[in-house]
């Protein structure tokens, strides 16, 4: 009994001991938080450079918090993000065989950080041949609110190159107002509008960088052009081929009737959405050379439609005619009295609509970018078109018409 009892009272005493026992803790790994990764275009040492160059950072990890570009004498170069922020854009081109250093630092969430540093260098000024480009939008002009910024190019812009092209065109508008660039077919000219008319008051600006520009294999840009505008009140003119009659609105209400007198059936003039291009108090239309043409004649009070040369403008000669019949050479003829009180009211940039004539506006024979839907509109750009800007399944057409300035004259003085 005394060795039964020895026995029992010894094993609490060995687990016990187990239940006391402390073994050494092991403590969890600490968790490296990583910096953001940081790579750069141009890249580091680059030589020939164009000098539309971007400094284009690719992060992962974080988000950029600073960007800084400096020129071979330490001189700091302006540049701004674009919209989405996927470069950095210096605000005036890059200066030929010249060293700029670009640093861009990014920040993850954890406040941990990386700056990484490009140097690059600029090609030599090009000897290749330059496309002209022409900006029809002025700086410090008043337009009416159908005016579209418009760009033209000699010669045109292949399909293949115009997404570069587009890539370097910008338009800002306050209040903003977004829109879509789209090219005419043969690549002449490009147009910047958006879904409805501009708003009166808004401030438009515009930058077309294209100096510098590789365009194609064969051509580079020639220029930096950069204007800001504002619109202003809102006028429309409307004419009907049936009445003979042109209906002239302010802010959506009439504000008078005009007789006109068309193109006649040899010469017409155009159906569709034309925008007043032009407005001179005297020219002379000179047709000789051109077909249906031979004529030298001195006008005033001329508003210029097309590139083909249909114009508003005074002609006493048939005022007779003027509310009755067609006699001209694709002009639209209105009174003296007439023609001068409207110049008073429109300006560059309002909205005229043609109905009723035997034939229709050609895309790209002006400044034709109301002539379209603006589901065919969009079609009409070379880079992909942003969510909020795509057509719905059924586009509605833009609001009311409106109103405009004075540009670059076109290539063609040619009426009738």
């Amino acid at each position: 009994m005394a060795l039964v009892a020895v026995t029992v009272a010894a094993t609490p005493l060995v687990l016990g001991g187990c239940t006391t026992e402390r073994k050494p803790s092991v403590r969890p790994a600490e968790r490296v938080v990583p910096s953001p990764e940081v790579t750069l275009t141009p890249a580091d040492l680059s030589r020939n450079v164009p000098l539309s160059a971007e400094v284009v950072p690719l992060v992962t990890g974080g988000k950029i918090t600073a960007v800084r570009l400096v020129d071979d004498t330490g001189t700091l170069v302006t540049a701004e993000p674009r919209e989405d922020g996927s470069a950095w854009v210096p605000s005036t081109p890059l200066r030929p065989q010249h060293t700029y250093t670009a640093s861009v630092t990014a920040t993850a969430d954890s406040g941990r950080t990386t700056t990484r540093t490009t140097t690059f260098t600029t090609t030599a000024a090009s000897t290749k041949p330059q496309v002209s480009s022409t900006l029809y939008f002025a700086d410090r002009q008043t337009y009416g609110t159908a005016m579209p910024v418009t760009i033209g190019f000699d010669p045109p812009i292949a399909k293949a190159a115009r997404a570069d092209v587009q890539r370097r065109l910008f338009v800002t508008t306050n209040p903003p107002q977004p829109g879509v660039w789209s090219w005419v077919d043969d690549g002449s000219q490009v147009y910047y509008r958006a879904p409805e008319f501009w708003r009166p008051g808004t401030t438009i600006s515009v930058r077309a960088g294209l100096e510098g520009l590789p365009i194609g294999a064969n051509h580079i840009g020639d220029a930096d052009r950069t204007a800001t505008s504002r619109i202003g009140r809102q006028v429309a003119l409307e004419v009907d081929n049936a009445t003979k009659q042109m209906r002239v609105l302010r802010d959506g209400k009439l504000i008078r009737r005009i007789p006109v007198s068309l193109g006649k059936r040899g010469t017409p003039t155009s159906s569709g959405k034309m925008v007043i291009m032009e407005k001179h108090q005297y020219t002379t239309f000179d047709t000789r050379g051109e077909p249906n043409g031979g004529y030298v004649v001195n006008v005033e009070d001329a508003q210029r439609l097309t590139w083909g040369g249909e114009f508003i403008h005074g002609a006493p000669w048939s005022v007779s005619d003027q509310g009755h019949r067609n006699v001209s050479h694709g002009c639209t003829n209105i009174s003296a009295a007439n023609a001068d009180w409207l110049m008073g009211v429109t300006q560059v940039g309002d909205l005229v609509t043609f109905t009723g004539t035997e034939v229709r506006l050609q895309a790209g024979n002006g400044w034709t970018a109301w002539n379209t839907s603006w589901g065919q509109f969009v079609k009409g750009s070379a880079l992909p078109v942003p969510a909020d800007l795509r057509p719905g399944p059924t586009s509605a057409p833009p609001a009311r018409a409106v109103a405009g300035g004075v540009p670059t004259p076109g290539p063609s003085a040619s009426g009738g």
